[in-house]
């Protein structure tokens, strides 16, 4: 009788125990769900503070294209057809707009308020060409975004890898294209995306 009393105490004590175990594991539960909500409405916030950051752009050089979702450039730069060389009469131009993506990644990746986040910046030069009979369409828009990337690199505009990728891209006759009909030979050109790539929030922010 005595081992039966001890037996139904101890099957007793481990039911509420395990009940005390289950109720600690609600709450770790909820309380992790409740953290892991909290850091994505932060990091919700600080992507469109980053976004609102990136916009900042000098307007005499972009425009926000809300329709395409990205900026453009706001002189047309052409180029002849089946050329990749970038016209003498835009180089200036192009080089002020380096410029000016470089100091605006550079100010951000050294700003007090977003240095804390890991922020990386992807830029892409996307060259574009028009649709014509000319065979190499692809190549001759990767051509035309390199020229860009050359040039800034001849006037020392260099992005500093640790924080800063540029990527070379043609997109040919795909993509997103702005102009069709008698306009298609605008399409000769280039894009230029700017991409803030955030890392992980800490309990500190």
């Amino acid at each position: 009788m005595r081992r039966d009393n001890f037996f139904w105490i101890s099957y007793s004590d481990l039911m509420t125990s395990l009940f005390f175990i289950m109720m600690v594991l609600f709450v770790v539960t909820i309380g992790y769900l409740q953290h892991q909500k909290n850091a994505t409405e932060k990091q919700l916030a600080k992507i469109q503070e980053l976004q609102a950051a990136v916009q900042q752009l000098p307007s005499e050089y972009f425009e926000y294209q809300p329709l395409y979702k990205r900026f453009k450039l706001k002189e047309q730069i052409q180029f002849p057809l089946g050329k990749s060389e970038i016209p003498a009469r835009f180089r200036p131009y192009l080089v002020n707009v380096g410029k000016a993506i470089f100091r605006l990644v550079y100010t951000m990746s050294n700003d007090p308020e977003f240095r804390e986040l890991d922020i990386k910046y992807l830029i892409v030069i996307e060259g574009m060409a028009s649709k014509d009979n000319y065979p190499l369409n692809f190549e001759l828009s990767y051509k035309r975004a390199l020229s860009l990337y050359n040039l800034w690199r001849m006037e020392g505009i260099v992005f500093d890898p640790a924080y800063c990728e540029v990527q070379i891209s043609g997109s040919g006759i795909r993509g997103i294209r702005e102009y069709s009909g008698a306009d298609e030979y605008k399409n000769q050109q280039f894009l230029i995306h700017i991409i803030p790539k955030m890392g992980q929030i800490t309990e500190n922010e």
